[in-house]
């Protein structure tokens, strides 16, 4: 396999308010939790060292209170990943944050929130 970011997708289940199901990434998956007050997800971005994976979230918004799921379809790669969020700009754009580290294999939830991002 060239690498776990080739066969990555994020189920279209949105759901507002709780998360859909409890997962981990150690089990193939994880929620995207939108904590902002107004601000729409527009982009979810991994980068394991070989460049920038393709938006995650491919044409789905995350409105304030929602949440996706990002499933992990390949059977390895490396867990230490860097991740960017992309967030819908005034003029209808996308306006991506600074990357951030993340054991993709460990978190369950990522949360985005108006000034902070983490995950457990």
């Amino acid at each position: 396999m060239r690498n776990l970011l080739a066969s990555i997708g994020v189920t279209l289940a949105l759901a507002a308010g709780t998360a859909l199901a409890q997962g981990t990434g150690s089990e193939g998956y994880f929620e995207i939790y939108n904590d902002t007050a107004g601000n729409v997800v527009v982009g979810f971005y991994t980068n394991d060292g070989n460049g920038w994976s393709s938006n995650w979230l491919d044409g789905i918004e995350i409105m304030p209170g929602q949440s996706a799921t990002a499933q992990f379809y390949g059977e390895s790669g490396p867990c230490e990943q860097v991740f960017a969020v992309g967030w819908l700009g005034n003029d209808g754009g996308e306006v991506v944050d600074d990357p951030i580290s993340i054991d993709i294999c460990a978190a369950s939830n990522v949360y985005l929130g108006d000034n902070e991002i983490y995950y457990d």
